[in-house]
């Protein structure tokens, strides 16, 4: 991973206005560090895109899953989403506190918190429309997604709010609370490791036991299940499938393209955009 010198991470980190008139989508993400909770002197990290044209622009925090490959996710969507014309913050939520993975162990408690320590970062920057942020996680970081908009202490504590987001593939199971932004889910109907049953049960506002929660409490979700896709289905180097964790992950071209256009027309209805073609 290359880092800016200390004059242009200076410029970053800011809100200058030399954020304002970064570097296009088509040029390298810039790698910023930012105020973390940790207990450590070491702060969170993350790829920042900024999008082509005049600030200040609606902005997407993005979440890896329990493998970390931030840098792929930010190749995959960050990318994409700059295109569109929104500023984009990757977190690696691993790489400062010395995490490989946590496909086994679940996420750390510190790592909770992340996503509001991304959105407080992107409040103070100049190219950023501080009201109209929004959350999208994948597998574990679809989880925090979710977690961090669900109606609970998090959220309620939190200063700066989210005002959507999106769940690739999370597991749904222990996600109890009333969604407090519209929120939207995409899951395969063959995935193994987050099964689409547990999803539709949360979106139909039932908890594990089958109990409804209070009818029209937060706002709906909204769940797309796609035939015939497994675990990590916008992951193109899965194309040959593989065996990780006793789960199938695999590629699945239709399913992400629909997931390209679900994810589009969602973000430009909640947080608004340009709504530019993929």
């Amino acid at each position: 991973m290359t880092n800016f010198t200390g004059l242009a991470l200076a410029a970053l980190l800011t809100g200058s206005a030399g954020l304002g008139c970064a570097a296009s989508a088509e040029q390298p993400a810039a790698f910023v560090e930012f105020e973390s909770p940790l207990a450590s002197a070491q702060a969170l990290q993350g790829y920042l895109r900024l999008p082509d044209g005049p600030g200040p622009s609606p902005a997407v925090v993005l979440l890896h899953g329990c493998g970390g490959f931030f840098k792929q996710l930010d190749e995959r969507w960050g990318r994409r989403l700059a295109a569109w014309g929104y500023v984009t913050l990757t977190v690696d939520r691993f790489g400062p506190r010395g995490i490989t993975n946590t496909c086994a162990s679940g996420p750390p408690a510190a790592t909770v918190h992340d996503a509001y320590r991304a959105l407080s970062f992107l409040t103070r920057q100049s190219a950023v429309d501080p009201d109209r942020i929004a959350v999208v996680g994948f597998s574990q970081g679809a989880w925090l997604a979710l977690f961090s908009v669900e109606r609970g202490a998090i959220e309620q504590n939190a200063t700066e709010k989210f005002r959507a987001a999106v769940a690739f593939y999370p597991p749904c199971l222990s996600i109890k609370g009333n969604m407090t932004v519209p929120t939207l889910i995409m899951v395969g109907e063959l995935d193994d490791w987050t099964p689409a049953k547990e999803c539709r049960s949360l979106a139909e506002g039932h908890d594990d036991y089958g109990i409804s929660r209070q009818k029209d409490a937060g706002y709906p979700i909204k769940l797309i299940i796609y035939p015939g896709a497994y675990h990590d289905f916008d992951v193109p180097s899965l194309r040959t499938p593989q065996q990780q964790f006793g789960h199938h992950l695999e590629f699945n071209e239709a399913a992400r393209d629909q997931s390209v256009d679900a994810l589009r027309k969602f973000l430009y209805s909640t947080i608004g955009g340009q709504e530019r073609p993929q």
